[in-house]
C-alpha cells in the first residue's frame, strides 16, 4: 500500500469566483479541487480490504464485512439483497462499501483516515470552504470513504439530520475514468420530480452543495469494470 498521501488544495482555484456560482446555484462542482494527493488516496482506497458494506434494514443500519460480502456466490448477499431492493420501493435505503473517517474527538487505526480529517479541518481547507459557502467558521464534522459497486445505490435524501448543525454536504470523486451510463451518479432533484441533474463521477472534483438538498446515488451497473470512489462529508457551523 502507498504511503500516506499529502493533501493540498489546488493553489490555482479562485474561491471567491466559486463563491458567486455556489450562491447563485447552491450546489457547486470543482474540478482539480487537491493540488497534490489525490492519486495516492485512489489508489491507497482502491486497495483496501477493510471496507464495511453498509445496508439499511429494519433496525436501522447494518454492517456487513466487505469479505463476506463480496466472496463469489456470497451466501451472505444472497439472503439480504432481496430485503434491500424491497425496502428501496418505497422508503429510503442503500447499499455501499464505507470507512468511516474520525469525527472530531476520536481517532482511527488508518493513518489514511486520520489524514483525511486532519485535512479537512485545517485552517487553510476551512477558510477556503467558508468563503465558497457563506458558512461562518465551517467545521467538518463528520465524514465516510465510500465504494460503490455493482448494484449499489443510495435513494433521495436531504441530509438534514436533526441536532447535527450540517449546512452543507460534499463529495470528493476520486474515481479515474467513468461513464455515464455505469450508473453512481450523484443526482439532484425533489421529492417524487420527473427531471434531475446527474453528476457523473469525475476524479479529484469536489462536490459541494447546501442543505437540506434532495439527491441520490443511481445504481451502479455490471458494466461498471471498477468501483466508484469518494470521500463524503459534511460541514456545521457555529
Amino acid at each position: 500500500m502507498d504511503s500516506l498521501p499529502a493533501f493540498a488544495i489546488n493553489p490555482e482555484l479562485d474561491a471567491r469566483a466559486l463563491g458567486a456560482e455556489f450562491r447563485r446555484a447552491g450546489h457547486i462542482r470543482i474540478p482539480r479541487f487537491l493540488g497534490s494527493g489525490a492519486a495516492e488516496l485512489y489508489r491507497n482506497l482502491e486497495e483496501r480490504g477493510d471496507w464495511t458494506q453498509l445496508v439499511n434494514r429494519e433496525l436501522g443500519a447494518h454492517e456487513i464485512a466487505w469479505s463476506q460480502w463480496s466472496a463469489p456466490g456470497s451466501a451472505v448477499r444472497a439472503a439480504i439483497e432481496p430485503e434491500i431492493f424491497e425496502r428501496a420501493r418505497d422508503g429510503f435505503q442503500y447499499s455501499y462499501a464505507a470507512l468511516r473517517v474520525p469525527p472530531l474527538g476520536e481517532t482511527s487505526d488508518c493513518p489514511v483516515l486520520r489524514a483525511i480529517a486532519d485535512f479537512m479541518r485545517q485552517p487553510e481547507v476551512t477558510g477556503f470552504l467558508a468563503e465558497i459557502t457563506g458558512i461562518a467558521a465551517p467545521r467538518f464534522v463528520d465524514g465516510q470513504a465510500t465504494a460503490y459497486g455493482e448494484g449499489d445505490f443510495l435513494t433521495g435524501h436531504d441530509d438534514d439530520l436533526a441536532g447535527s448543525g450540517r449546512q452543507a454536504a460534499f463529495v470528493l470523486g476520486l474515481t479515474p475514468q467513468w461513464r455515464l451510463e455505469w450508473g453512481g451518479l450523484l443526482m439532484f432533484h425533489e421529492l417524487g420530480q420527473v427531471d434531475f441533474r446527474g453528476k457523473v463521477p469525475q476524479f479529484n472534483t469536489l462536490d459541494l452543495f447546501a442543505v437540506p438538498v434532495y439527491h441520490s446515488v443511481s445504481m451502479v451497473t455490471r458494466a461498471a469494470p471498477r468501483r466508484r470512489y469518494a470521500v463524503t462529508g459534511w460541514l456545521a457551523g457555529v
